[in-house]
């Protein structure tokens, strides 16, 4: 277990902590802000016929719970490999967290729960119904953030197959569960996805690398800069 700790750790100094503390806080900002500046506004509706098609399984909701820790480590994986991979990661993640802050307060979101039974899953089930509000739901970023960690390490030419296999198939798990805990609708999966593609592209492709933003993470990564 110790060897797998510092396998995850090894090259994260302060900086890329600093980086990584820096898309939390922007994260949990960004969602508990707009929450509360539109608790009181209109939420819309966007349930569609696949929506109630789609079967509620309550134990989906370990595979939900499990995608804060696989958020932690895929990030920590990726921005350990670079200053480039982290700029890119961090960037991307901070500005798709903004943008879904404009949509949470221009198009604020609801979903309408279902009846729970009295399974332990249905149980667990609601202990995530009673600490998550059904808010902020457009874009997703459970769905979002999980498919930054499979971009991200699926750009990697140091991560072997089988970790880009995994990190693949638990981001697409998650999203699944979004659907199956009936946290999310279908169109917030797609956008959160389609989010993360193309703004990671947009940092990649754009010439954002020439950018003083993309430039000054870059540097501040370099900690040999500033010793």
């Amino acid at each position: 277990m110790n060897g797998n700790k510092n396998r995850i750790f090894k090259n994260i100094n302060k900086r890329i902590a600093i980086c990584l503390i820096l898309c939390l806080i922007v994260n949990c900002s960004v969602y508990w802000i707009t929450q509360f500046l539109m608790s009181n506004d209109y939420h819309y509706d966007l349930t569609i016929a696949f929506d109630m098609a789609v079967p509620l399984q309550p134990w989906w909701v370990i595979i939900y719970v499990l995608s804060f820790p696989f958020w932690a480590v895929m990030y920590i994986i990726i921005a350990r490999e670079g200053e480039e991979q982290c700029a890119k990661l961090v960037i991307t993640d901070i500005v798709a967290k903004i943008i879904c802050g404009v949509f949470f307060v221009l198009m604020p979101t609801t979903i309408a729960r279902p009846e729970l039974g009295n399974s332990l899953g249905d149980y667990l089930l609601s202990i995530i119904y009673g600490v998550d509000m059904p808010y902020n739901l457009f874009p997703s970023i459970h769905c979002l953030v999980s498919w930054l960690c499979f971009i991200g390490i699926r750009k990697e030419k140091n991560a072997s197959f089988k970790l880009k296999l995994f990190t693949c198939i638990f981001a697409i798990a998650i999203c699944l569960s979004t659907q199956l805990t009936k946290q999310h609708y279908i169109v917030d999966l797609v956008s959160g996805i389609a989010m993360a593609e193309g703004l990671y592209w947009l940092v990649e492709h754009v010439k954002f690398k020439d950018k003083p933003v993309y430039q000054g993470v870059v540097n501040f990564l370099r900690k040999e800069k500033y010793e």
